[in-house]
């Protein structure tokens, strides 16, 4: 279903019992919720080429594979982002 999206694509990168990792989960499920947009989460705990990339910056938002916010998700940024 994921590849007949045509909307953007909303990744969080992050990692289990990670608190700003909880905080990002929780802003992008409630924007993207509202906006109908699919998201997905990986944790570079299953992927060393994201723990080598990402690490010290987590939690990622990336939206269509590019850098959306680090640490930090700012709804109101998200949500004009993907309007």
């Amino acid at each position: 279903m994921a590849s007949e999206s045509q909307g953007p694509q909303v990744t969080l990168i992050g990692k289990p019992d990670c608190h700003l990792c909880d905080d990002a989960r929780a802003v992008i499920s409630q924007v993207c919720d509202e906006l109908s947009v699919e998201w997905i989460e990986l944790s570079i705990l299953d992927d060393p080429e994201l723990a080598d990339e990402f690490w010290d910056r987590i939690p990622v938002t990336l939206i269509d594979d590019q850098v959306h916010d680090i640490y930090r998700v700012d709804p109101v940024r998200l949500r004009a982002k993907l309007s």
